[in-house]
C-alpha cells in the first residue's frame, strides 16, 4: 500500500468513468489545490458487481474494459493520484465527488457527497419504468435514464434548469440540486477558434448503442445521414466505446467513397466547423445547439433545447469546486447548508 504522508489536509475522492467524466473531474479538482485530491474509476465492493467486473461482463461499461484503461492512462499522464476502490493509499476521505448516482459505493455514502452531471441521459424505456414501479435500484434500468434521480448524494450539480426539473421530477429532492453548468459543455463559443483542418461538412457523431446492449439499425441510420447530407461532404466521428472496425466497415458500405471517418480527435472542434450535425444519443448535440447549428437527434430537438447546458464562459468547474469547498468546510448539516444555498447570493445560473 502506498504511504500518504500528508494527514492534515482534507481529502476528496473523485469518481471517474468515461473520458468526458474523467476530464470534468480533473477540471474540478484543479480548482481545489488546497485539498488532497485523489481519483478512482467507478467501483463497487458488492460481491456480485466485483465478480462481473472480474469476469469481463462489464467491459463495455464505465466500470471496466476500455473505459477503465483510458481512465488509468489519463490519470498517469496527468500525474493524478489513482486510489482505485480506495485500495492503494489507506485514506479516510472527507468528500466524494461522483459522476453517477446509479451506483455509489456504500462506504462513500457515509461521507459528504457531490454529484456532477456528465451530460445527456438516456431515454426512459419500458423496462426502466418497470424497474421504477418495483422500486428496484436505478442501475437496473440498464442505461443512464435515471442518473441524477436516485436522491443518494447530498448535493447535485446540474447542467441547466431544465435538467434540474427533470431530476427532481424523477426522484431527487429539488432542494439538493444546484444549477452550476457542467465542464466541457459550458463555453461552446470558444470552440470556434480551432485548428481542425476541415470546414463546411455534415458531421455525424455516433453512439455506442450496441456496445451498451441496445438496438441500433446502423445501416438505416447511415443511409438517412447520406440523405440529409444531400451530396455534401460527410464526416463521421465514432464514439470512443464503439467497435471501430465494425463501425468503419458499415460506413464504407453505405456512405459515399469520399466520407471522412475519425476514431479519435476533438469532437467539439469538429462540430464547431460543421454546417449541420447529426447525432443519435450523444451529449455533443448540445454543442451544436449552443453554436446555432442545425441538429438532428434521436431525442426531440425542441426538448433538448430546453435542457441544453447553460453557457457561462467556462465557469462550471469553478462553480462546482466552490460548492465542494463551501460544503466541505461547513460545520452544520446538509439541510442547513442547502438552506443557505437557496440565497440568491449563491446562485450560479
Amino acid at each position: 500500500m502506498l504511504k500518504n504522508t500528508n494527514t492534515l489536509r482534507k481529502k476528496i475522492l473523485f469518481i471517474i468513468g468515461s473520458p468526458n467524466q474523467t476530464t470534468q473531474m480533473h477540471q474540478i479538482a484543479s480548482r481545489l489545490p488546497d485539498y488532497d485530491c485523489y481519483f478512482s474509476q467507478i467501483y463497487s465492493k458488492h460481491p456480485v458487481v466485483r465478480s462481473a467486473v472480474k469476469s469481463g461482463l462489464l467491459d463495455n461499461t464505465i466500470f471496466a474494459g476500455e473505459f477503465k484503461r483510458k481512465g488509468d492512462t489519463y490519470l498517469e499522464r496527468h500525474h493524478l493520484r489513482n486510489d482505485y476502490a480506495r485500495s492503494l493509499y489507506g485514506n479516510e476521505y472527507d468528500m466524494a465527488v461522483v459522476c453517477t448516482d446509479l451506483l455509489v459505493a456504500k462506504e462513500l455514502q457515509t461521507i459528504k457527497t457531490v454529484w456532477v452531471q456528465e451530460g445527456m441521459t438516456d431515454p426512459i424505456t419500458p423496462w426502466g419504468r418497470f424497474t421504477r414501479r418495483l422500486r428496484l435500484p436505478s442501475y437496473m434500468a440498464m442505461n443512464t435514464a435515471y442518473n441524477g434521480c436516485s436522491n443518494i448524494c447530498d448535493i447535485y450539480c446540474a447542467a441547466s434548469h431544465g435538467y434540474k426539473e427533470q431530476f427532481s421530477r424523477l426522484g431527487t429532492e429539488a432542494s439538493r440540486i444546484i444549477v452550476t453548468g457542467i465542464p466541457n459543455y459550458d463555453n461552446a463559443a470558444a470552440l470556434l477558434k480551432n485548428d481542425f483542418p476541415h470546414q463546411g461538412y455534415v458531421m455525424v457523431a455516433t453512439s455506442d448503442t450496441r456496445e451498451t446492449f441496445k438496438k441500433d439499425d446502423r445501416a438505416t441510420f447511415i443511409t438517412n445521414c447520406v440523405k440529409i447530407a444531400g451530396g455534401r461532404q460527410l464526416l463521421f466521428k465514432l464514439h470512443p466505446n464503439e467497435q471501430k472496425e465494425r463501425a468503419i466497415a458499415e460506413i464504407r458500405a453505405f456512405a459515399p467513397s469520399d466520407v471522412m471517418i475519425y476514431t479519435d480527435g476533438n469532437t467539439e472542434q469538429m462540430i464547431a466547423n460543421c454546417d449541420e450535425l447529426i447525432t443519435q444519443y450523444s451529449t455533443v448535440v448540445y454543442i451544436g445547439i449552443a453554436l446555432g447549428k442545425k441538429v438532428h437527434s434521436y431525442f426531440d430537438v425542441p426538448a433538448l433545447t430546453k435542457l441544453a447546458p447553460v453557457q457561462n464562459g467556462g465557469a462550471s468547474a469553478s462553480n462546482i469546486a466552490d460548492i465542494c469547498r463551501r460544503y466541505l468546510e461547513f460545520k452544520g448539516t446538509r439541510d442547513e447548508f442547502l438552506v443557505k444555498y437557496r440565497s440568491p447570493k449563491f446562485q450560479y445560473a
